[in-house]
């Protein structure tokens, strides 16, 4: 199978945004997507990108791709965390996950990183398999916290 791994480009945003709509929807949040491909296009390639998106091409079909962006950890200094990985369902165990998945973490390695970070959702087995797989470490110690936008402007309200 002849699958070409690349760094994304404007005109392929539309396409990475039908992925992230695939990825909401296997993770049980189908109405969570609220950006847009021009959204993605104005975060990608600005003069300050805020992330970097890898796109797997197969018969010149975008069929997968990974994505993410710099953090800082204040133990290791900084970091890139994977916030999307994700090939068409028709598309699954050909290898392009594990080449998308290795772009990634080769690009990371090679802005000096000293740790790439994800999360996983406890019942994706077949994840948590391959990144076992692959080397990482899944801890069950640690929680995800977030504030989404309401709880922001709530926080904010409640303590001015």
């Amino acid at each position: 199978m002849n699958v070409e791994i690349r760094l994304a480009k404007e005109i392929d945003m539309e396409d990475v945004l039908s992925l992230i709509k695939e990825l909401a929807i296997f993770e049980k949040e189908p109405n969570a997507v609220t950006l847009t491909a021009k959204d993605l296009i104005a975060h990608a390639f600005s003069n300050s990108p805020l992330f970097v998106c890898f796109v797997a091409i197969f018969q010149n079909e975008i069929v997968g791709m990974s994505l993410g962006y710099p953090r800082y950890s204040t133990w290791k200094g900084p970091t890139m965390h994977l916030e999307d990985l994700i090939v068409t369902k028709k598309m699954r165990n050909y290898g392009i996950g594990k080449a998308l998945f290795s772009s990634f973490i080769k690009y990371s390695h090679s802005q000096g990183v000293k740790r790439v970070e994800w999360a996983v959702l406890h019942w994706n087995k077949d994840a948590i398999k391959f990144y076992e797989a692959n080397g990482a470490t899944i801890y069950n110690d640690w929680q995800i916290a977030q504030m989404n936008e309401k709880a922001m402007n709530n926080f904010i309200i409640k303590n001015q």
